[in-house]
């Protein structure tokens, strides 16, 4: 019997290093030798035990690089040796209605990758080939990782607003998300502004491709939007209920505030504010194993990387608690090697 590491978290909601069996792939799934894999603050749910019917002990892990290894029955469209990716959005089941419509992301039935089933905090992993996403041999696979959830949210989301080339469009926060949608605003030829509080991400921000910074610590960041002409689109992506809703009078007509976020805050808005400028607000979530195709390839084009940091596979839990405090900058990655 092969056998592989994997840090799976147990009923106590506890990472523990365990050897398990090599997974054998099934009707419709590969087997993936992970290479990478990144850890994203929506690993909570299973640590926490948060998120519904979670069965322990589990994988986690939804940022999830490597190589194909083998392939199951009745799987044509995939082979060995092809480089991958498998994101958030684990698959879905092709018969319920949004399914049938094409509209994956609300499939009924669809699975969440190291919730619905283990995910890549180990050294091999099972995924249904609907998960996959082929990853550009341009992109190192370490890099790619967090491109399957930080960077496919934030590249969809843009994508999908109303903003196009020339339009003003805010990142707030300049963070895990943040400094990937700086990044692909910028690179889509759009007006890009860094909001965050204080100057220290200022050089950092405009590194990125931010053409304006706004330092809400010393500045009314509403305000200093609207100096530049009011933004078409406010992507909210840092979890601060109440710097987020401090910018909506930020917005310009037809203005756009998308939040891609998820915090535990209420975010407070007066109706008048909507209605004054015809606003809205809307939230994002990742996208379907096409989505994250796209991102990866555009990220390769633009060469629009994630900075991360790296800890061996053993050390899951350290760089699991330097996520969660805010140390890593911005993207902590495991790696198998």
């Amino acid at each position: 019997m092969k056998t592989m590491k994997a840090m799976q978290v147990n009923a106590d909601h506890q990472f523990e290093l365990v050897e398990r069996e090599i997974p054998e792939p099934g009707s419709n799934e590969v087997r993936v030798k992970v290479e990478a894999c990144g850890v994203c603050h929506s690993d909570v749910f299973i640590k926490e035990g948060t998120y519904p019917g979670i069965r322990y002990p589990r994988v986690p892990g939804h940022e999830v690089t490597g190589i194909i290894d083998k392939v199951g029955e009745g799987v044509d469209s995939w082979t060995a040796g092809q480089r991958v990716g498998v994101g958030w959005h684990g698959g879905h089941c092709f018969t319920c209605d949004p399914c049938r419509s094409g509209d994956f992301v609300n499939c009924i039935n669809k699975k969440v990758t190291g919730i619905s089933y283990d995910g890549g905090y180990q050294e091999y992993m099972i995924a249904p080939i609907s998960a996959l996403a082929m990853v550009p041999d341009d992109l190192s696979l370490v890099e790619a990782a967090p491109l399957l959830c930080a960077g496919v949210t934030t590249f969809t989301a843009i994508r999908n607003t109303r903003a196009r080339a020339g339009d003003l469009v805010a990142i707030q926060g300049v963070g895990g998300l943040g400094h990937l949608a700086i990044q692909y605003a910028s690179r889509m030829g759009m007006r890009t502004v860094a909001v965050s509080r204080g100057q220290e991400k200022k050089e950092l921000a405009q590194k990125l491709g931010a053409h304006h910074y706004i330092d809400t610590k010393e500045n009314n960041g509403a305000e200093e939007l609207q100096k530049l002409g009011g933004a078409k689109v406010i992507l909210a992506t840092a979890p601060n209920g109440k710097a987020i809703a401090e910018l909506v009078d930020g917005l310009g007509s037809d203005g756009e505030l998308c939040i891609v976020a998820a915090g535990p805050d209420t975010i407070e808005v007066a109706p008048v504010q909507l209605i004054r400028g015809n606003r809205s607000i809307n939230g994002w979530t990742v996208g379907t194993g096409k989505d994250s195709e796209d991102a990866l390839d555009f990220s390769a084009l633009t060469q629009s990387l994630p900075l991360i940091e790296t800890f061996p596979l053993e050390k899951a839990a350290e760089a699991y608690e330097h996520m969660m405090s805010n140390q890593v900058r911005f993207r902590a990655v495991l790696t198998m090697n």
